[in-house]
């Protein structure tokens, strides 16, 4: 009952008809049985359930998936897999356990089904109370999970049901029997949103009919509709002499064709169960099905490609990196993880047209100053297309993380993410150090160019972790750069409260001379022609190292 009809009882104690004649002891009694705290009490009581629906309708619903599905102890595939994928995604992900499977890159040594009961009171205790919002299906092995699922669904609704009908694992072994195609026929299939079987499964379904070709994907697919589902994914990456991977969507109207590049890997165990939970994941966020389908097959094949050099197991069939971080770990674990200012000592900076006339590559040109003594490099290719730089970008990176060197890239903050550089360095003129931070995180190195104490400060604020101050002197490399001299280098040095390196028209001639300036946070010069500009890039690279680290330190040792 609301308040308002609560309190209008309380207050007819004292409402008086006025057609009606009341002896002194009747309205006595009238007025003794209005009770003013009880009526506080429910105005009271009113305040309290208003305020809990605003506090409640101010809450942020996180987009939920539920996986119901079996464990993989490899945790390739099941609801592993599913965590995974709905961690990449930005989606929250619970779980019921359906079997528990003993299984690594060979194949299932063992299935231990988890007793129907139990999975009813996973459902019931996460559906009762979680707001989930889209459930996924994976392996559920008899009959009667299926119809624990089937009655849990029809008690609690969600918003959309994806069915992977996880019958054969990818490397062939049996997950469920033959029993559970009639009760997926009769119960599953006609509440599914979407459902996702690869060729065996639609095979199965369809009475155990051959899918060789397109064509006889989209024929299954339509027949599959017929069983009630909204809409069909046929996927067809085991289909026999196909250059790509080619899937059959089919929504009742229409049939969509969607290919991909065909990723040549053995680390393709638990594509199925990623693609249907990367679906889940998408209509969860708000997407509709034919796009959470593209996205989910495009994540499926990025994270495919990235994975297809990996080893994880002996076995013939691994698994992938969902979240695509395995190889950056690894290559990260090789370096520094935070920004050393001694790493400023002999900072190398690449010059595109100077490498093309010295008939080398970018990654020759790293690795020859790498091993002569630079210290750091960033690589400038103003002239490189986006995709060629991103390309030798990355191969650079490899170079200088073997070696535990830091890599930066110049004013391109794409290229940094892409590639997953070490950091960035930035002029006056191009994106703000602050936004840069804000897209590369507080683990990334970021740079920026300054002539006067005003940029130093402003790039302290802003959160760099280096400034480079220049150009001390003239320099053919960058055009209307106007000098500050070894005054102005001073003059930044004194203002700023970040590690200085000098930079600009440095080279053997006179980076002794910057060197001796002895100031404590000028911790290095910056070159560019003075190695790359030259026949051997090795040997200058050492002139310069020594050169540089004997002068800063006898200029330590005098101040």
């Amino acid at each position: 009952m609301e308040m308002s009809a609560v309190l209008y009882q309380e207050l007819n104690f004292v409402c008086i008809n006025p057609r009606q004649q009341q002896g002194p002891g009747q309205m006595q009694a009238l007025v003794l049985g209005f009770q003013p705290s009880r009526v506080l009490n429910l105005k009271a009581m009113h305040d309290t359930n208003v305020s809990a629906v605003i506090s409640e309708s101010s809450k942020q619903r996180v987009p939920h998936v539920l996986s119901v599905a079996g464990s993989d102890s490899g945790a390739g595939a099941g609801i592993q897999a599913d965590l995974k994928t709905c961690a990449a995604r930005g989606v929250y992900c619970s779980t019921v356990v359906t079997a528990v499977t003993a299984q690594n890159t060979v194949g299932v040594q063992g299935v231990n089904i988890v007793p129907e009961r139990f999975v009813s009171e996973q459902l019931k205790s996460v559906l009762s109370d979680m707001h989930v919002t889209v459930v996924k299906t994976g392996m559920l092995p008899t009959v009667g999970i299926v119809e624990v699922l089937y009655d849990s669904l029809k008690q609690f609704p969600v918003q959309a049901l994806v069915v992977d009908p996880v019958m054969v694992s990818t490397s062939g072994d049996v997950l469920a029997g033959p029993s559970i195609l009639d009760i997926f026929r009769e119960q599953l299939l006609p509440m599914a949103d979407i459902v996702t079987p690869n060729l065996k499964e639609a095979s199965a379904l369809l009475g155990g009919i051959k899918l060789q070709t397109v064509s006889d994907m989209r024929s299954a697919a339509k027949s599959i509709h017929e069983m009630g589902p909204r809409n069909v994914l046929v996927k067809g990456g085991d289909l026999p002499a196909a250059s790509d991977a080619v899937d059959i969507f089919f929504d009742g109207l229409e049939f969509f064709e969607l290919r991909s590049l065909r990723i040549q890997t053995q680390n393709s165990h638990g594509t199925g169960c990623t693609l249907a939970s990367c679906i889940a994941a998408e209509l969860a966020k708000g997407s509709q099905m034919l796009p959470a389908v593209r996205a989910a097959k495009h994540y499926v094949e990025t994270a495919l490609d990235y994975s297809k050099d990996i080893h994880i197991g002996n076995g013939l069939q691994g698994p992938f990196d969902h979240l695509c971080k395995l190889k950056t770990n690894v290559q990260n674990s090789s370096r520094l993880q935070r920004f050393d200012p001694d790493d400023l000592l002999l900072y190398a900076v690449t010059d595109s047209k100077m490498n093309s006339k010295w008939g080398r590559s970018i990654t020759d040109a790293v690795k020859a100053a790498i091993e002569g003594g630079a210290t750091i490099v960033q690589l400038r290719e103003k002239d490189t297309e986006t995709s060629n730089f991103l390309e030798e970008a990355r191969k650079c990176l490899e170079v200088c993380r073997s070696h535990g060197v830091p890599m930066l890239i110049n004013d391109r903050v794409d290229i940094a993410l892409a590639c997953d550089a070490d950091g960035v360095h930035v002029g006056q003129s191009d994106m703000p150090a602050h936004v840069a931070r804000s897209l590369l995180g507080p683990k990334k190195i970021i740079g920026v160019s300054c002539k006067t104490r005003e940029h130093a400060h402003q790039a302290w604020v802003d959160g760099a972790d280096y400034i480079g101050s220049g150009g001390v002197y003239s320099t053919n490399t960058k055009a209307n750069n106007s000098t500050i001299g070894l005054d102005g280098l001073k003059t930044v040095c004194l203002a700023s409260k970040l590690p200085v390196v000098a930079i600009g028209g440095i080279g053997l001639s006179n980076a002794g001379s910057v060197a001796e300036i002895g100031l404590e946070n000028l911790k290095g010069v910056a070159v560019v022609s003075a190695l790359f500009d030259r026949e051997c890039i090795r040997s200058e690279a050492r002139k310069l190292h020594t050169l540089v680290s004997q002068t800063m330190k006898t200029s330590a040792v005098t101040c």
